[in-house]
């Protein structure tokens, strides 16, 4: 018995680093090329939007695709995300002159087969209609799914905090100019009528 569960260890001790070996090379290359390719799509997007390469932008994503924006704004379909670049970008009414973002991924995507989630924060700057000059930190996550040899994102999903961020800042910050000059006002409306008010007391004394 002795013998046989010698031998038993010993040929594991020559054979698993074999096998453990087999296992690195067949799992990890495979995994290797999934996650240089998920790599250069991150980079082609972020490159995209930074250019304003709307077409490059949209070929990376799955027709059925569901993006959360940071307005909280759902838009469903690469035609709708279309429609709403170009309210916020180009349009008459845009909101956003100009926009910058890197994009960092906290990990590796994770794999399930044909399917990958991905997670990670963004530092975006703003240049908005009004001359407001913003940077926001944001965080993203998103589902990626495979086509044929194409990875494509499915959902993209994009916030920041809502209690501690420039938009906020801008805000509270309009508010008060907006508070004191309506404090101001009302001050000069009130010394108007105090004046106006013992003028008329004196002619009637």
């Amino acid at each position: 018995m002795n013998r046989m569960l010698g031998g038993v260890m010993v040929c594991w001790v020559l054979l698993a680093p074999v096998v453990l070996h087999a296992q690195e090379a067949r799992t990890p290359d495979g995994d290797a090329a999934t996650h240089e390719a998920l790599r250069a799509l991150k980079n082609d997007m972020e490159q995209a939007l930074n250019a304003q390469d709307l077409d490059r932008l949209l070929s990376h994503l799955h027709p059925d695709v569901v993006f959360t924006t940071m307005n909280n704004d759902v838009r469903v379909g690469k035609d709708a995300i279309r429609a709403y670049y170009e309210k916020m970008r180009t349009g008459p009414d845009r909101v956003v002159e100009k926009l910058t973002a890197k994009f960092e991924v906290d990990d590796l995507t994770r794999l399930y087969g044909e399917t990958g989630l991905a997670q990670g924060s963004s530092t975006d700057h703003y240049v908005l209609t009004d001359g407001s000059d913003l940077v926001v930190h944001g965080r993203w996550s998103c589902a990626l799914v495979k086509q044929g040899d194409q990875w494509l994102i499915a959902s993209f999903h994009y916030s920041t905090n809502v209690f501690d961020n420039p938009v906020l800042d801008l805000v509270k910050k309009k508010a008060a100019t907006f508070g004191g000059v309506g404090g101001a006002a009302l001050l000069l409306v009130g010394l108007v009528v105090g004046r106006v008010t013992g003028r008329r007391k004196a002619t009637a004394a």
